[in-house]
């Protein structure tokens, strides 16, 4: 199965990120909006496991949380077309004021490495979040949109061990554990 981990947000921006997508995708048939339960910020993507893999992916996710401060300042940024020579998916920037979200993820993704032998991506961490997909063969009409919704500073609301479905309709997530908060050693 297809996993990675991801930052869940809280449902308040996930709502104002869905009804922007909406509005931007609206009449142009190049564009798919995600659905809003699917939006979230990709820490890590573990590709194809075994699903004997998915308590250790959990537990190391875990120690990642734990090993510091929760993100409790972040805010959506511009929007950003990636990738940028021929974009495929519409995404909204996160900026991490206090580096609380990078740091995290640096935890997870150490946790994770150490646990399964995983090696990570080498490039550079973009946080942003995916609101719209080019369908195939397709060029929206357009690469100029309204700028995203600005909910004010949030926090995140849970890490979690995600499962990706490829399917006609575009991927379906399936959570499978979950890291809260309170699991975190600080809040910033």
């Amino acid at each position: 199965m297809r996993l990675f981990v991801a930052l869940e947000l809280p449902g308040g921006v996930r709502d104002a990120l869905a009804a922007w997508a909406t509005q931007v995708t609206g009449g142009d048939e190049a564009l798919r909006a995600v659905a809003p339960g699917a939006l979230h910020l990709t820490l890590a993507f573990l590709g194809v496991r075994a699903p004997a893999e998915v308590g250790p992916i959990a537990e190391a996710a875990a120690r990642g949380v734990r090993g510091g401060a929760w993100p409790a300042a972040l805010g959506l940024g511009e929007a950003l077309w990636l990738a940028p020579r021929r974009p495929h998916v519409l995404t909204v920037a996160v900026e991490d004021p206090g580096g609380a979200l990078g740091a995290l993820r640096e935890r997870v993704v150490a946790e994770l490495a150490g646990e399964l032998g995983w090696e990570p991506e080498q490039r550079r961490f973009r946080a942003h979040v995916t609101v719209a997909r080019v369908r195939r063969g397709r060029a929206p009409r357009g690469y100029d949109v309204p700028a995203p919704p600005r909910p004010g500073a949030f926090g995140a609301a849970a890490v979690a061990v995600m499962r990706s479905e490829l399917g006609a309709g575009g991927a379906r997530y399936e959570r499978l554990a979950t890291v809260g908060p309170e699991a975190a050693g600080t809040v910033s």
